[in-house]
């Protein structure tokens, strides 16, 4: 997760662009938005690739253009040049590694999912812990210009990682449409639909084009799931409210006049909590007793981290602001292994890759979009307080939003059990020795009949 931990560095240059380039806080705050938004974005374009060519060509090409996009910064004369470059082709670059190395870990485990996403995802706490106080001693020896072109070569170790990523096939990747439409456990309304499908025009009359058909259709049916919608408008305001934090923590500490290096080492914090709380976390979330209530966890992480951001603007001093990032980063860690999971958990693992997609693509507006509105509520303010004060309540909101939802659907379940209980079909049972015979209140009387007339029949023989 090395391009996640680089997105959370750029913050570090923050200070540095905005005081080569003498712009406001909105304006730079566009170069850590765009990044962000590109990268999820095109998260679908990760999952394309991978699933209709290979994880690995993704994952290579992704690391390439990521790294094209690090060394033509270096060369930057305008802020202009940082959008087009760090911003639009780093980030497309690591929209292709993002989502199909995540997906990958959810086809090898089933049973520890939750602990494998978070070992996995602690690389981006560990790129953080390393990188944060490297890039500050790179920017201070070679200028932004040197640590942005060490780093773009650096970036092109994800070519190696790509090349190293071994996928699998499961099963029920491999079952074609005519397998499809032959199972049980298949609603009729889907084989109605698949069969309609089938023969909308004589170009998919075929097999090979009534699979694609189906392949197609099948890949994104999770988008009309009432669980993915709540899911994904949770998301959004998730997505709004942690972005910023991880733009202005830097250019925050240093105007409550904290150093350089203790701001440098306040992401470093954040990153190796971020860590603990990624595998911690995930081994918690596996165990019996909390396996079953993930979704809960998860809406408590966000909640914690929503309160981390409404408590930030009384914090003005280095001793106080280590705690902060000691608890945001652990909770951050938290949620973020988390995230796979509840998709897995709403749309199944076949569709994982592609949900993930989907849900990294609503990252994309809130990424774009709120760093540069915080940036433009610390210029017209003067203060950094309205810009976390928005933040925490967006995360708050969208961990209450997903609690309701779940509350609702648990009440409708058991309204729905106790009406199944008061309305129970009673059954009468028939027996002659070894051979029993169950029917319910429901089968009108010639079926009553019937087997009364067979049960006869047996046992005159």
């Amino acid at each position: 997760m090395q391009h996640e931990s680089k997105t959370r560095c750029i913050s570090i240059f923050f200070v540095e662009f905005q005081a080569y380039f003498g712009q406001d806080y909105a304006r730079t705050a566009w170069i850590h938005s765009i990044v962000d938004c590109a990268t999820m974005l095109c998260a679908p374009l990760g999952s394309l690739i991978s699933n209709h060519v290979s994880c690995q060509v993704g994952i290579m090409l992704g690391g390439l253009l990521a790294s094209t996009g690090l060394i033509l910064s270096s060369f930057a004369t305008s802020l202009e040049h940082l959008y087009l470059s760090l911003g639009v082709l780093t980030g497309l670059g690591f929209a292709l590694c993002y989502s199909p190395a995540i997906a990958m870990v959810g086809k090898y485990f089933n049973k520890k999912k939750a602990l494998a996403y978070g070992i996995a995802m602690s690389g981006s706490g560990i790129g953080t812990f390393i990188l944060a106080p490297v890039v500050q001693l790179l920017i201070e020896q070679f200028s932004w210009r040197g640590a942005l072109l060490i780093l773009g070569g650096f970036v092109l170790n994800l070519c190696v990682c790509g090349a190293l990523m071994r996928p699998i096939a499961l099963k029920e990747d491999r079952k074609t449409a005519p397998e499809f439409l032959e199972q049980d456990y298949v609603p009729e309304a889907q084989k109605r639909d698949l069969k309609r499908m089938s023969i909308c025009s004589p170009l998919i009359k075929m097999w090979s084009h009534e699979c694609l058909c189906y392949c197609s259709w099948k890949e994104y049916d999770f988008l009309l799931m009432p669980g993915f919608m709540v899911l994904a408008v949770s998301v959004l305001f998730m997505a709004y409210g942690c972005s910023p934090l991880f733009v202005y923590l830097v250019p925050y500490a240093l105007s409550v006049g904290v150093s350089h290096h203790q701001a440098a080492f306040l992401m470093s914090i954040l990153g190796v909590i971020d860590i603990i709380g990624n595998i911690t976390f995930g081994w918690l979330t596996d165990r019996r007793c909390l396996k079953k209530h993930r979704h809960f966890c998860y809406l408590f992480a966000v909640g914690m981290d929503g309160l981390c951001c409404l408590f930030l603007p009384v914090l003005q001093k280095f001793p106080l602001l280590v705690p902060f990032s000691f608890t945001f980063g652990y909770f951050d860690g938290a949620y973020v292994t988390l995230i796979p999971v509840v998709t897995a958990d709403v749309v199944g693992t076949s569709s994982l890759s592609s949900a993930l997609g989907v849900v990294y693509f609503l990252h994309a507006i809130p990424y774009l979009v709120s760093p540069p509105v915080a940036g433009w509520l610390v210029d017209t303010t003067g203060s950094y307080t309205a810009s976390f004060l928005l933040s925490g309540f967006s995360m708050i909101f969208s961990s209450t939003l997903l609690c309701f939802a779940s509350l609702a659907k648990k009440i409708k379940r058991t309204h729905l059990r106790s009406l199944t209980n008061d309305t129970g079909t009673k059954q009468h049972i028939w027996t002659n020795g070894a051979i029993a015979y169950s029917v319910t209140a429901e089968l009108d009387q010639k079926d009553v009949e019937f087997l009364a007339v067979d049960t006869n029949s047996y046992s005159n023989r």
